[in-house]
């Protein structure tokens, strides 16, 4: 099993891969996967920007692409250059709720290299997980 901190390693790896001309804030996302892959994504930034793609579904969306489900991810790590921990906006919270059971761990990465740890739960206490009334 992979490290939360080379999981993290990852994520600012693929940190130097986005493309943010516009905001100028990076963002790379690495998951672990139940079968010990790792895969990683930065965010994509477009001048329309609802177009742009974050690092977290960037690096989701690939792993479901390629046949990952719920179930299937055993961690994220989420890496920035802000002071604080960088959580996820609130459109890639929904998203990693579709993919991700309730305690998965969600590694958050601050500008002192700390890793905060925390579960999906945390950060989406009332989140959508069903269509039905």
């Amino acid at each position: 099993m992979i490290t939360k901190e080379a999981l993290m390693e990852q994520a600012k790896e693929a940190l130097k891969h986005a493309y943010c001309p516009y905001s100028k804030f990076p963002v790379g996302a690495a998951i672990l996967y139940r079968d010990g892959r790792v895969i990683t994504g930065a965010n994509i930034e477009n001048v329309s920007f609802g177009a742009t793609s974050c690092a977290e579904r960037s690096a989701l969306f690939a792993g479901a692409s390629m046949g990952y489900r719920k179930g299937d991810l055993m961690a994220i790590a989420i890496a920035g250059k802000t002071e604080d921990f960088l959580p996820p906006c609130n459109i890639c919270r929904q998203a990693l709720v579709e993919f991700c059971l309730p305690t998965m761990p969600v590694y958050l990465l601050n500008g002192l290299g700390e890793i905060l740890s925390l579960e999906l739960q945390d950060l989406v206490p009332y989140s959508f997980t069903s269509l039905s009334m």
